[in-house]
């Protein structure tokens, strides 16, 4: 019964992240992530809770294994990679030459970490 609560907070997470970062191209989604960053850089860490989430179920379940792990590197180089582009925009740089193309973002695209990260923690569960 705890799993599947740990779940559905996993899932929960995952939307709201998705539903704050939500935006019609790549560009604007860095935008959004731009406009929180600009206010309060601990802020912007609170917003994307599935990382400090992923690194709680780690420990409370001991659980390390290679699909957990996957979960929190990709997590890490993601908000790494957002952080980046952003001091980018910061600098008044452009970041048009690392994503010279501006990815329309359909509901697919936006939703797809729904399912992938909670299948990602579901199968490391079976390593328990």
């Amino acid at each position: 019964m705890t799993i599947i609560i740990f779940l559905l907070f996993f899932i929960v997470f995952e939307i709201f992240e998705s539903s704050w970062q939500k935006a019609d191209s790549f560009y604007e989604v860095i935008n959004n992530n731009y406009k929180i960053y600009k206010k309060n850089l601990f802020f912007y860490f609170l917003l994307n809770p599935t990382f400090i989430y992923s690194l709680f179920l780690s420990f409370y379940l001991n659980n390390f294994g290679f699909w957990m792990s996957s979960i929190i590197v990709i997590k890490f180089a993601d908000i790494s990679f957002r952080l980046y582009l952003m001091q980018k925009i910061t600098k008044n740089e452009s970041f048009k030459n690392i994503i010279p193309i501006d990815i329309t973002m359909n509901i697919y695209i936006r939703y797809i970490n729904v399912a992938v990260y909670p299948l990602c923690f579901i199968f490391s569960l079976a390593n328990l």
